[in-house]
């Protein structure tokens, strides 16, 4: 393996942005404060996450109604929330006078029960994004690292920045996590390794064989983070519990945001070992997760009917995007996640284009991926229209 193809971002070595001139700074900005001054420096280039583009706001720029857009940006689920869990809010907005339960018993029994774990071993979060932060309160310092593929999703290495942690980015081929050179870049120095499986923005899984590899060789000191937001749209999925079972320092992310369609809530969960849930669950804020949030997660982890009928759906959205894109002669990532990660030249300028005609995609420059678009699968009417949109915007292009 050569290191040197690596790619290191401690925060001190990223090149300092342009300065604006001495008018601009006089005229337009605020003096800084000896507060101000003092923020850890690791943040001076830290770039806020972009999360997909609104519907609202997007139909406000172009003139035209939310329901003339369609979005396909954000990989959520097209056909909505879980009606169980929507009835389920809505008997909780009732008494949304009352603070929530703190320790969400009811959802952490229920995913205890679901998953054959302790409630003991469950850490819930303000969506799995949170878990991520709390991993980073309770284990990160300045010069310590974090390994993650280089085309993973970006929040990783955003908060390692947080926490003055140095990312090491790890090539990977064909977009699938090369598990071989993550576990051989690892430190004394590595605290955390992240596996994104199925992998967001490529939609790649890595299988058991290869897991069972890499765990193999990661030491004691290094905490292994298995990003399984898209697992429930997997047939077959690799079994991570195992490495909980064993007592291996792993903790396993899932989200209510997917295939339950309850990104608006913005509750996941952690299950890991007592001895890691019990210190994450010193570094979460009090009521973290809102009582509709947990009265919604609860009765959407039940809704077995929506989730069956999300993943029919989406196998099919995948299938129809697979075959158009073959047709069109686009490369493109299969996928077995709920999106599709494709190549149309100049990713920002089709982007503009298809928003021009009321459609959201993602552009993939924040991920190093310039000529690269990511399209979620939406209905089928949805998907049509978005294919049909796409030809135009290249042929004109």
């Amino acid at each position: 393996m050569n290191h040197k193809s690596l790619r290191r971002w401690p925060a001190a070595d990223i090149p300092p942005p342009k300065q604006p001139n001495t008018y601009q700074l006089n005229c337009f900005l605020p003096p800084m404060s000896a507060l101000t001054q003092s923020a850890h420096s690791w943040l001076d280039d830290l770039v806020a996450y972009e999360p997909g583009k609104p519907i609202e706001e997007t139909a406000r720029e172009l003139g035209l109604q939310p329901s003339d857009i369609i979005k396909l940006a954000s990989n959520e689920n097209p056909l909505g929330p879980s009606p169980k869990a929507v009835e389920a809010m809505r008997e909780a907005a009732a008494h949304v006078h009352i603070y929530p339960d703190g320790s969400g018993y009811k959802l952490t029994q229920a995913i205890a029960e679901k998953f054959g774990v302790g409630m003991n071993q469950i850490i819930l979060g303000n969506g799995s994004n949170e878990i991520i932060e709390l991993i980073g309160h309770g284990f990160l310092s300045p010069g310590m690292e974090v390994i993650a593929a280089e085309h993973a999703f970006v929040v990783y290495k955003l908060m390692a920045t947080l926490f003055g942690a140095t990312t090491i980015e790890v090539p990977d081929p064909g977009f699938v996590h090369d598990l071989d050179a993550m576990a051989a870049a690892i430190t004394p120095r590595t605290r955390k390794i992240f596996v994104a499986n199925p992998n967001n923005p490529t939609g790649t899984m890595v299988d058991q064989a290869a897991l069972d590899r890499f765990m193999a060789k990661v030491p004691d000191h290094v905490m292994v983070i298995f990003d399984e937001a898209y697992h429930e749209f997997l047939h077959g999925a690799p079994d991570t519990l195992k490495y909980v079972r064993e007592g291996r320092n792993v903790v396993i992310m899932r989200t209510f945001s997917k295939i339950q369609g309850l990104a608006g809530l913005r509750i996941g969960y952690g299950i890991t070992t007592p001895e890691i849930a019990k210190i994450l669950q010193k570094c979460r804020q009090p009521f973290n997760t809102n009582a509709l949030a947990q009265a919604g997660a609860l009765a959407g982890l039940a809704d077995d009917e929506h989730q069956i009928r999300t993943r029919d759906l989406n196998d099919e959205g995948l299938a129809f995007y697979h075959a158009a894109f073959t047709e069109m002669g686009l490369e493109f990532v299969p996928s077995v996640a709920n999106f599709v990660l494709v190549r149309v030249g100049d990713g920002g300028a089709v982007f503009k284009a298809m928003m021009a005609r009321g459609i959201i995609i993602r552009a993939m420059g924040g991920y190093k991926l310039p000529e690269w678009v990511r399209i979620s699968v939406g209905t089928p009417a949805q998907n049509e229209r978005c294919i049909a949109t796409l030809r135009e915007v290249l042929a004109n292009l």
